[in-house]
């Protein structure tokens, strides 16, 4: 039972903390200030839990930080790996378009080097996207337009209209399609955004973030993806946040202390341990919390479980007993990839873990968690929206004074944007590829859509969505069927009354069910509204 009480769907935001992860002390200071002192780099793990063995960085390319003109030191945001997506959602078969810190890539699976490749999303023929071209029988991206024909360094290997007793124009570097760095760590592709050749080993020199958890079999894995209306900066507030749950999620997530009413919320004393051009750590009651920019935003949370001779997979907050029989602990990881796609747009990554309640994952398929997911990342969407345009107007340098952040359950957001403001002038830094101006704010019907923010791209959303559509579809044949059944065949029970009543009570059924099902699909894999002042 405690492993039902456990959310067990993977989740965008700390709305999904059973409450008895949610610290409840009151606070003594309740003004807010956070001195930045850069801190030597740290490993993911550094107080949290172990770590692949780090490889020296090497004095040739400063992968982490720049010194602008007055000496201080400035997060480079392209000298940093990207999540591109997790692998789970990606196809052998066709390439993946995708887009990060304003960068049009394709992704594309190199069966020749059994390898995920990054490339840059246009052809050098004519620019047209690769993203649109296919995988040909030998394993190479085909370029859809003209055939043009990429192995997995970016090498041109055919160009159909080349002669084949001509010069081999192929062979020329300006024929080759541009590649940059990629990795595969904790079932999720990443790539590094330059694609000078000096990067082509940056893989020795800095690694992504490594989350040991991910790749434990003692643990589960649950992963996903959403595409948000809204930019990167709002988005990591967002998950940071464990103070608007009991208010934006009512009803959706478990209220703290069981409260079934709008007045749930409680006092959450968080107590920030290091800030540095790094990023940050903090603590609270049952839970640990770690940013490393740009993207991981990483929760552990864990209580004591029963006594038990066996010992826990993670050294996350592992105590040594000396006697044979030790307390295991019950531990919720939470992994959460915040990655800008452009002013005003975000993606989230979540790759989640826990080791109990493992049976769930195996008996009950993703798209009912994402299911789940989505209604808790739509009822506080339209928000987050609006406000990043109202922080855009007074200007992202003015957040500090444009809000008002009195309590210690916003030390994260303050540590974030005390980070942002000392080390990138308050604001991402898109370098020359965007001006400050937000898209404009489409219809709440596309604000909120779905479908091609998630479901299009989910693995398993999506095989679902094309099988609920059959059946829906069969539903209305069956009751098309049945109708026609009395007229069509001349039999003693047909012309019964009762027989005709229950063949027609049978196709009305299968018309409603086939309705009822057409309005499911569209709520769950479409649009559903939320209106909080109805909830």
């Amino acid at each position: 039972m405690e492993a039902l009480r456990t959310p067990f769907f993977p989740s965008s935001n700390l709305s999904v903390l059973p409450t008895r992860f949610l610290s409840t002390r009151s606070y003594d200071k309740p003004l807010l200030h956070f001195a930045f002192n850069p801190s030597p780099n740290s490993s993911i793990c550094a107080n949290f839990s172990k770590s692949q063995p780090s490889t020296p960085r090497s004095s040739a390319i400063n992968s982490t930080e720049s010194v602008d003109s007055h000496g201080e030191e400035k997060f480079d945001w392209f000298s940093q790996w990207y999540p591109v997506a997790p692998l789970c959602d990606l196809d052998k078969r066709k390439p993946h378009a995708k887009k990060v810190m304003g960068l049009d890539i394709v992704v594309w699976w190199d069966r020749k080097e059994s390898e995920w490749k990054v490339f840059d999303d246009a052809c050098p023929h004519r620019l047209a996207p690769l993203s649109e071209g296919r995988i040909d029988q030998w394993g190479r991206l085909q370029c859809v337009y003209h055939g043009w024909c990429f192995n997995g360094s970016g090498d041109c290997k055919f160009i159909p209209q080349a002669p084949s007793d001509g010069p081999q124009v192929q062979a020329s570097k300006k024929a080759c399609a541009s590649v940059y760095p990629s990795a595969v760590q904790n079932g999720i592709v990443w790539f590094w955004p330059k694609t000078d050749p000096r990067f082509r080993d940056i893989l020795m020199k800095k690694k992504p973030p490594y989350i040991p958890e991910l790749d434990d079999p003692s643990y589960t894995k649950s992963m996903g993806s959403r595409d948000f209306p809204y930019g990167y900066e709002i988005l990591v507030e967002n998950v940071m946040d464990p103070a608007h749950v009991a208010y934006t999620h009512f009803r959706i997530m478990q209220a703290p202390q069981g409260k079934d009413n709008r007045e749930g919320g409680t006092p959450i004393d968080i107590n920030m341990k290091r800030l540095g051009m790094d990023g940050f750590d903090a603590e609270r009651e049952h839970a640990k919390t770690k940013f490393i920019p740009p993207c991981l935003y990483h929760t552990c949370l864990e209580s004591p479980a029963i006594q038990s001779n066996k010992s826990v997979s993670s050294a996350l907050t592992r105590e040594e007993s000396s006697s044979s029989d030790h307390v295991s602990t019950r531990r919720v990881l939470m992994t959460l990839l915040c990655v800008p796609v452009s002013p005003g747009n975000s993606r989230l990554i979540w790759a989640n873990s826990r080791n109990i309640g493992l049976w769930i994952d195996r008996i009950v398929p993703q798209w009912i968690f994402h299911m789940r997911l989505n209604l808790v990342l739509d009822s506080d969407l339209y928000l987050l929206h609006v406000e990043e345009r109202k922080i855009m107007k007074a200007g992202p340098s003015n957040w500090h004074k444009a809000c008002f952040v009195p309590t210690k359950s916003d030390a994260h957001i303050v540590a974030f944007r005390g980070w942002l403001r000392k080390y990138s002038g308050g604001q991402l830094d898109w370098g020359t590829e965007f001006s400050e101006a937000l898209p404009p704010t489409p219809s709440r019907e596309q604000l909120m859509d779905r479908y091609w923010s998630h479901v299009v791209n989910c693995s398993s959303c999506s095989v679902a969505y094309k099988g609920f559509h059959v059946l829906e579809v069969v539903l209305q044949i069956l009751s098309i069927v049945l109708i026609g059944i009395p007229t069509a065949i001349n039999h003693s029970v047909m012309r019964s009354v009762n027989g005709r009543i229950t063949v027609v009570s049978m196709a009305v059924l299968c018309f409603a069910a086939s309705r009822w099902l057409s309005f499911f699909i569209y709520k769950t894999f479409h649009f559903h509204d939320y209106k909080h002042a109805f909830r």
